[in-house]
């Protein structure tokens, strides 16, 4: 090849050098354009979190159920017995009244280890709530009265000291009992209309909306984490397996302690220390007790049949030791407690 030949060539690859670079510009415009056209066509990537999902429970999977929070009841006997319940005309000394031990700004009982009845007689339990008695299966700790009316009306010598015959003819000389009976019984004054009022009032004494029960129905915000926590632990340690259902107790049976001696740990026995043995008579009873009611616990102190614990902390340590067998870091007693002070409800009374 000449060397005019070489000069031809090398003219020729100049000439063609700016057309290749433009079309490889071309080319990768081209590959952008259809990356970008690409990704506005493909579906939004969903972006996954790493946060834990806020699981809000529903009441029918859990083992406590919330108080409804309106009860149908006959307003009239409601306000009687409600007038009846605060009336110091049924005990013998006119000085007690049901609403003595039973005083509905301190939880429904009266914050005394021992009650203290008619003629300063002092009771030999401690006075458990009368918030949410409708939803307890028996009544009294010992569970002797299966009904509330049953319990209403055996205590009338051994709180009131007076009998019930003594109690009615004191009534049926007041004129606004008189024309109250009248107006709401066809029978006027009579023993079972008296006990059907006072039970009708009972059964009005429900707290429902307590923030645990707002828990339930859905609202996630009513407990703080803490109180979340306390919950978990109030079902993980096995407290929930005796404190369930509607009155978070109430509603069995149980031994006094499980675990250990308590009664020899921490004083001498008593009588009433056999709770349901004085009853029934069963061995297997000796020591059982009706499980009580968590609601309104935190408000309601001192603390178990005996009334020997004092606080919240204590109770739960008690129970801890001589129910389950172990006991408990005290962060989670504390958070424990937290919890159980969201059972404190509203009292209400809805009649109709």
């Amino acid at each position: 090849m000449g060397l005019d030949d070489l000069d031809r060539r090398f003219q020729f690859l100049r000439k063609r050098q700016p057309q290749r670079w433009i079309a490889l510009l071309g080319l990768i415009g081209t590959a952008i354009l259809s990356a970008l056209l690409w990704q506005r066509l493909q579906p939004a990537q969903i972006v996954i979190s790493t946060q834990p999902e806020i699981v809000i429970p529903s009441s029918q999977n859990e083992p406590i159920q919330p108080i409804p929070l309106q009860v149908a009841l006959d307003t009239n006997k409601v306000q009687l017995g409600e007038k009846l319940f605060a009336d110091t005309r049924l005990s013998i000394d006119n000085q007690v009244s049901c609403l003595s031990c039973h005083r509905l700004d301190l939880g429904g009982a009266d914050r005394q280890s021992r009650s203290i009845g008619a003629t300063g007689v002092q009771m030999q339990v401690n006075t458990p709530t009368v918030f949410n008695v409708a939803h307890n299966f028996r009544f009294s700790w010992n569970g002797r009265f299966e009904t509330l009316e049953a319990q209403i009306e055996g205590l009338d010598q051994n709180v009131m000291g007076i009998s019930w015959e003594q109690a009615i003819a004191k009534l049926q000389q007041a004129p606004d009992y008189v024309q109250l009976f009248n107006v709401i019984y066809a029978d006027g004054i009579t023993l079972p209309n008296v006990i059907d009022a006072i039970a009708v009032y009972e059964r009005s004494l429900d707290t429902p909306n307590s923030r645990f029960d707002q828990f339930l129905r859905g609202d996630y915000t009513a407990l703080t984490v803490e109180e979340r926590e306390g919950y978990r632990l109030f079902k993980s340690y096995g407290c929930v397996s005796c404190h369930q259902g509607v009155n978070v107790g109430g509603n069995l049976f149980q031994k006094f302690w499980v675990i250990g001696k308590y009664f020899a740990d921490c004083r001498n026995i008593t009588a009433a220390d056999y709770g349901r043995y004085n009853v029934t008579g069963s061995e297997n009873d000796r020591y059982v007790f009706r499980v009580p009611s968590l609601r309104n616990v935190a408000i309601a102190p001192p603390y178990f049949h005996d009334g020997t614990a004092q606080t919240l902390e204590q109770a739960i340590a008690v129970m801890a030791k001589y129910q389950l067998g172990r006991p408990l870091p005290q962060a989670h007693v504390r958070r424990i407690a937290q919890f159980l002070n969201t059972l404190t409800g509203e009292p209400s009374r809805s009649a109709s």
